[in-house]
């Protein structure tokens, strides 16, 4: 074994987290502020990627994804026990890593959140380049331009002190460690595989990245059959430390999504409960809280009844993603004209990952399916909610 863990935050009484690092970055430098943030949810330790951080070992020969992730399964069996499941995040890099966890070893991984990362990054010959950069002049030749691919606009203003101490932890890292980690990445190309994974997986896209472009992460949200996308608008390639509140944030609703849907034998209570976790992640906590607020004697029954069979008997199923479960909504509604429900489940489809273009063709297949007026009506109702949320229609 050549990866050992790095503790970051919380203890070993709370589920546990391993959080995955980018490519000339240490996973304490890159997720400790988020880290703190997730410490009261989860036992969070970190892992470095070769001659990185506090990982000394760099291998003598080529290095390929499945290595990597095979070491992070290794310190995690040494740290747990033997097959132990667990939350995943990583970013870039770390990223990769996760997708090769839930390929290589899909029953130890019960969500996982895949930041500033792809399937495929790059090509090969950027990284023989940049591998030879490193191999001529070093580490620390390289300081300059990830200054500027790194992070978003006026990070580096907001907060020199970090941005500083990754920089340093770049031109640290040992050379043959770095141009290791190049030829796995040269190597690593998974577009094809993204449909065999099924746990839950949020991909989290910065809006200024270069490296890895939202349409990285939308190939990985739409691929895998749990997927949804986040996009960061002021994050470029490093969001664990760019907005480690919304990171955080996000990590913990996607990790109850790992743990939302009941088990064959689950109680009533365990299926209620596995529903109103779905719900509130699909109309979102505000919407939720003014329902539950308003809950009467005499309504009390009819709440807990769809909880139950609607949002923990049908939407934690996983034999559709929520994407396609948003666009089935949306075509049941315009055919019963059910307007009122309608306009929330445009907010949720948004919040499932589906796009205006998306829903655009919703609504125009529905047009002729159930009919012209509805569509009608219902393009007004989406238009409404794409206003008030600010959202760009083309106009």
């Amino acid at each position: 074994m050549s990866t050992t863990l790095v503790h970051l935050a919380g203890d070993d009484t709370r589920p546990l987290l391993v959080v995955g690092p980018s490519l000339g970055t240490s996973a304490e430098t890159l997720w400790s502020t988020a880290a703190d943030l997730l410490g009261a949810h989860f036992h969070v330790v970190g892992w470095d990627l070769p001659g990185h951080g506090r990982n000394a070992w760099v291998p003598e020969g080529d290095l390929v994804m499945a290595d990597l992730a095979a070491d992070v399964l290794a310190a995690v069996d040494q740290l747990t026990g033997p097959g132990a499941a667990f939350d995943y995040a990583g970013d870039s890099v770390g990223g990769a890593v996760g997708l090769q966890l839930l390929l290589d070893a899909p029953e130890r991984i019960r969500s996982a959140t895949l930041l500033c990362t792809g399937a495929r990054i790059g090509d090969e010959d950027a990284w023989s380049a940049r591998a030879e950069a490193v191999t001529a002049s070093g580490t620390p030749s390289l300081v300059s331009a990830s200054a500027g691919r790194w992070f978003g606009p006026g990070f580096l203003d907001r907060e020199p002190a970090r941005g500083s101490a990754l920089l340093h932890a770049l031109s640290s890292v040992q050379d043959r460690g770095y141009v290791a980690v190049c030829g796995a990445l040269a190597a690593f190309d998974v577009r094809d595989r993204l449909g065999g994974i099924t746990a839950p997986v949020l991909a989290v896209a910065g809006a200024h990245d270069v490296a890895t472009p939202p349409a990285n992460l939308r190939e990985i949200a739409d691929g895998v059959q749990r997927g949804r996308l986040v996009v960061l608008d002021e994050v470029a390639h490093l969001a664990p430390i760019e907005s480690p509140a919304e990171v955080a944030h996000l990590v913990r609703e996607t990790a109850r999504r790992g743990t939302a849907g009941p088990r064959d034998d689950a109680t009533v209570a365990e299926v209620r409960a596995a529903g109103m976790a779905v719900r509130r992640e699909v109309l979102g906590e505000a919407h939720v809280d003014r329902a539950t607020a308003g809950i009467t004697g005499f309504t009390r029954e009819f709440q807990e009844f769809i909880t139950e069979y609607a949002w923990g008997g049908i939407w934690t199923r996983p034999g559709l993603d929520r994407r396609s479960r948003s666009m089935i909504t949306l075509t049941a509604l315009i055919a019963r004209a059910h307007h009122g429900e309608l306009a929330m489940h445009v907010r949720a489809a948004l919040g499932n990952g589906l796009t205006v273009a998306e829903i655009k063709e919703v609504l125009l297949q529905s047009a002729i399916y159930c009919g012209v007026p509805d569509a009608n009506h219902a393009f007004q109702i989406a238009q409404t909610v794409f206003d008030e949320l600010g959202v760009d229609t083309g106009r």
